[in-house]
């Protein structure tokens, strides 16, 4: 049957450049690696030649996809059904780009991409020192990477078992309806299913391609220890390594930190890290990177803690494969928002095969050879630098397990059948390990700069410590006074524990500054680490005050109308109706100091989406108003009733007022609620509304709950 309208060239293209690319880099790995192995230079720079030939045919097959995916859901050919379940009509150029990697098969390609470009680079920078020697093995890990990925979007039957899937695959083959054995069924479709309305977010077109190119850095220290084991040259390739290292840990410090602000900006549930599995598997090898930059500036200026390194090195991108099975197989199933539940088993299969292929054979090279991995047997003075800073390390690499072991649990309990629940509380079961690791890091980045290596004198410690310490101290009292931090809700000690995280992180703030202006003499460009600490003391800092002082400003009063609250879409809890109040147009609504007028409402540019403007008074005793401004939440209602809630902050230098819409009605579902009608009660009586009754049980004319401000006007 011929299909009328349909656009088949382009993904004939692209499926073909797809399976050129596979091939590519599997040659490629095999070229690059005999290459490794070759002694005589002109052999060597042979296999080396072919094999950098094939790396970029495989590069430049894989932008040449990429392209075609962009070209296939722009121009909405939904024949494809890659275009069909994440482009629509409705979308803006940008939001068309980004629902390339809302699914699994795009999101591999942008992997790929980011691989590439660390590949490209490389072979560029061959020449150099720094990289001339390590090319081979390098690029042998890259391509190898690549092959993985690349086999995960093949989309070919193999013995009728479909290796991996096809962005270009049909619509019609994927969807058994009849409306496909008719040949104008692209008649019948008139748009795609569109972008996940909870993604429709300017932080969705930037925040994947830089975590996604943080993932992909991890790379790079891992092939140079691997590089490292294979030619035997255990220390060499250390220096070469450490700018890679840095530049990885701050390409997947900001993707983890832009998460945190699209969260913050754009997520219901009031803060910027959930404890969501997905957030906690980007952010452990991210960890382990820390703790392995710091090892490697401590075997360069000591020789100590290669062995150390290397773990480091190899574990953090073990971790980002780990991060991809938890991810893409389905395992957490519902407890992340982020993951993808429809891999499929080959897929499945596939993936863990990717993970077990890096993580055993490299675990087992450094193990067979650690004890040729040279190493001081004179341990580190405790006075030292070199000392704290690998205790600072392995505190890092302590607290990647602890998070990582938390968040396998679905993990575990599917391997050996287990039943271990998840605590009662969530949050705070990893809250109350995360501020111990706070006061320790705090004190830590504090101090150890002012220790020297080998050796450091008592009293010249405490002469450059003793003023920092009273400072901080100091700052740390006027805070508990003038601005504290009333985080009760998990008792004392868990508060007080927050005040010691406070002054630690306080100290390590002013103590870097200080170092920089004391002993470096304000030398910013020799002050790398100092002005990293003090960036690092300042967030926590920040994350400190902002998580210990929530106040739910609108549940200051109990509100007349109670409509059900939404579903919070990170936590998948219901709101608290009692922590939300009901306004309704033109009607001014007391929230905490502020006077609310919900003013008006407009529908955005696509459909469902509406924009409600909310005025904010702050008036004084005389009713003279001392403060005013006005915030625009919007939300996306869809047809089945459900709604996701975009945020808006006014946003000042102590305090954010944060706003979202809870609960929306459609206009599709307000046949009879259109209109208030005024019922009168009597204690017993019931009523009925839209979707259910009332009861009106007790009437409480002197209310005790700490969410009422009884005030002299009310009845």
């Amino acid at each position: 049957m011929n299909f009328i309208g349909e656009h088949l060239l382009p993904g004939q293209i692209g499926h073909f450049f797809i399976i050129l690319s596979f091939f590519a880099s599997l040659l490629a790995t095999v070229f690059f690696f005999i290459g490794s192995g070759k002694r005589d230079p002109i052999q060597k720079q042979q296999w080396l030649k072919h094999a950098r030939v094939l790396f970029f045919t495989q590069v430049i097959s894989v932008v040449t996809v990429f392209l075609i995916v962009f070209y296939i859901c722009s121009n909405h050919l939904y024949e494809y059904m890659y275009a069909y379940k994440h482009a629509s009509k409705e979308l803006e150029s940008k939001y068309l780009l980004a629902c390339i990697w809302e699914g699994q098969e795009g999101s591999f390609i942008l992997w790929i991409l980011s691989h590439s470009i660390f590949g490209v680079i490389i072979i560029l920078k061959r020449k150099a020192a720094m990289v001339s020697h390590w090319e081979p093995y390098l690029m042998t890990v890259i391509s190898l990477a690549q092959f993985f990925l690349l086999m995960m979007i093949l989309g070919i039957y193999v013995f009728d078992v479909r290796i991996g899937n096809s962005l270009f695959t049909l619509t019609r083959n994927e969807i058994n309806a009849p409306i496909f054995n008719q040949a104008t069924y692209l008649s019948f479709i008139k748009d795609g299913m569109g972008l996940n309305i909870l993604l429709r977010n300017y932080w969705m077109v930037i925040h994947p391609p830089v975590l996604f190119l943080g993932f992909a850095s991890t790379i790079v220290p891992f092939a140079f220890a691997y590089a490292g084991l294979q030619s035997k040259q255990f220390g060499d390739w250390v220096k070469a390594a450490l700018p890679w290292t840095l530049m990885s840990a701050c390409i997947l410090g900001v993707g983890i930190m832009m998460g945190g602000k699209w969260a913050y900006e754009s997520l219901s549930f009031g803060g910027y890290w959930a404890w969501d599995p997905v957030e906690n598997a980007s952010l452990v090898p991210w960890l382990i990177l820390i703790a392995g930059l710091h090892t490697m500036l401590v075997y360069k200026s000591t020789g100590h803690s290669l062995r150390a390194t290397y773990l480091f090195a190899i574990l953090s991108f073990c971790f980002v494969l780990y991060s991809t099975f938890l991810t893409r197989t389905g395992v957490l199933g519902d407890t992340s928002v982020h993951s993808f539940t429809e891999a499929g088993k080959a897929i499945n299969v596939m993936i863990g095969m990717f993970v077990l292929c890096f993580t055993v054979p490299a675990l087992v090279l450094l193990f067979a050879n650690y004890k040729n991995i040279p190493a001081i047997h004179k341990e580190e003075n405790t006075n030292s630098r070199e000392f704290w800073m690998f205790i600072g390390s392995l505190v890092f690499f302590l607290s990647a397990m602890f998070i990582s072991a938390k968040t396998s649990v679905p993990v575990i309990n599917f391997a050996f059948g287990t039943k271990i629940a998840p605590p009662e509380n969530v949050e705070f079961s990893y809250n109350k390990v995360a501020v111990l690791i706070a006061i320790i890091i705090g004190l830590l980045t504090a101090v150890t700069q002012y220790l020297k290596y080998k050796t450091t004198g008592k009293a010249y410690l405490l002469k450059k410590i003793a003023f920092p310490t009273l400072l901080a101290a100091v700052v740390t009292a006027v805070v508990v006074i003038v601005y504290p931090i009333t985080y009760y809700k998990e008792g004392l000690g868990f508060l007080g524990a927050i005040y010691v995280a406070f002054f630690a992180t306080v100290y390590s703030l002013i103590a870097n500054a200080m170092y920089i202006w004391t002993v470096l003499k304000g030398n910013i460009l020799s002050g790398g680490a100092s002005i990293a600490h003090a960036g690092f003391a300042m967030m926590l800092v920040g994350m400190l005050i902002s998580s210990g002082n929530k106040k739910v400003i609108s549940s200051s009063m109990v509100n007349g109308i109670n409509f059900a609250a939404g579903t919070d879409p990170m936590t998948k809890e219901k709101d608290d109706p009692k922590e939300n109040l009901t306004l309704i147009r033109d009607v001014p609504t007391i929230m905490g100091e502020y006077e609310v007028t919900y003013l008006k409402d407009s529908a955005g540019h696509e459909d469902g989406r509406k924009f409600y403007q909310l005025n904010f008074e702050r008036k004084d005793a005389n009713k003279n108003v001392k403060e005013k401004f006005v915030v625009s939440p919007d939300v996306y209602l869809m047809k089945d009733n459900n709604m996701s809630s975009n945020p808006d902050t006014r946003s000042y230098f102590t305090k954010d007022v944060y706003t979202y819409i809870s609960y929306a009605l459609n206009e599709t579902a307000t046949e009879d609620t259109a209109q208030f009608k005024l019922v009168e009660l009597h204690e017993g009586d019931s009523t009925f509304y839209s979707n259910g009754y009332i009861i009106l049980n007790k009437v409480e004319k002197n209310p005790s709950n700490s969410r009422y401000n009884y005030k002299s006007t009310d009845l």
